[in-house]
């Protein structure tokens, strides 16, 4: 049987370094090899995500990627993007300005790289950690080509700040967009369409592979429509409490600890027949939710 991995980056498979380990890399390999498929799922850009890619050195047949939180899902095999959703250039404006009244730092995305609002102290702390071309302007939607993807709100020392914009653009505009965090910082705008749990719907549908041999591993807010959406929802050790609520699994280690490499080996690859209980728990990761 099948089953299908869809898994976050950041906080999850990704250590604190912000890499995919040898372990870990190894454990992915074989899954594949076993004949289940892999999807990176992240709140990053493509291009951010393939930078990972090429970083580990991964070479998986049949590897996809659903970006942007779920806007994009791209076919790494013929290298075009297979469902899209977009913010449009009138809420981009909108969301920009309103940002920026907020005194919040806005940034956005075109094929190339990031479209920031200025260069200030966000960007250099983003910067830092994603490797992105920037273009500095008061104006994106006079860059972008494309209506973009997604749009990132930053606020490193207030959080209420960034809590109060996050609340208004779901009240004001929630028909259009959705408002979700996936770090405390980070505050990820994307089309209300779109989201994580959306995009492994569509791309289990486009496979023909169940929902139900699906499975989501995450710890961020951004995270949670993915995990509930999954047949298997799989929570890091490390992970927002809230995330927990919508886990199936929880894991017994923390992404900088290899736990979601050790789930894969066990669950998907090792384990067959009964997997509750105290077995499980020997073997690095407990269940939730039996019923």
């Amino acid at each position: 049987m099948t089953k299908i991995l869809f898994t976050d980056l950041d906080g999850t498979l990704l250590n604190d370094a912000s890499e995919i380990s040898a372990y870990s890399k190894d454990v992915l390999i074989r899954m594949v090899e076993a004949g289940h498929k892999l999807v990176f799922s992240s709140g990053r850009h493509q291009a951010s995500v393939m930078d990972v890619v090429k970083a580990a050195d991964i070479d998986i047949p049949g590897l996809y990627i659903t970006a942007n939180n779920g806007s994009v899902v791209y076919d790494c095999a013929t290298h075009k993007n297979i469902c899209e959703y977009r913010v449009s250039r009138e809420m981009t404006d909108i969301l920009w300005k309103m940002s920026i009244e907020y005194g919040v730092h806005i940034q956005t995305y075109d094929d190339t790289g990031i479209i920031s609002c200025a260069e200030d102290e966000a960007l250099e702390v983003y910067t830092s950690r994603i490797h992105m071309p920037v273009k500095v302007t008061e104006k994106p939607v006079e860059l972008l080509d494309n209506p973009p993807f997604k749009l990132l709100g930053i606020e490193l020392h207030d959080h209420a700040k960034i809590r109060r914009l996050c609340d208004d653009i779901n009240a004001m505009y929630g028909d259009e967009v959705q408002a979700v965090f996936s770090q405390v910082n980070y505050l990820e705008i994307f089309n209300r369409k779109a989201g994580k749990g959306t995009a492994l719907v569509w791309l289990c549908d486009h496979l023909g592979i169940p929902v139900a041999d699906s499975y989501a591993a995450g710890d961020a807010m951004n995270d949670m429509s993915m995990l509930k959406a999954a047949g298997h929802g799989v929570a890091m050790k490390n992970a927002d409490p809230a995330i927990f609520e919508a886990a199936e699994f929880i894991t017994e280690f923390t992404n900088d600890e290899d736990g979601l490499a050790r789930f894969i080996e066990k669950e998907i690859i090792g384990c067959t027949g009964n997997v509750y209980g105290t077995h499980c728990d020997a073997l690095g990761y407990t269940e939730m939710h039996l019923g």
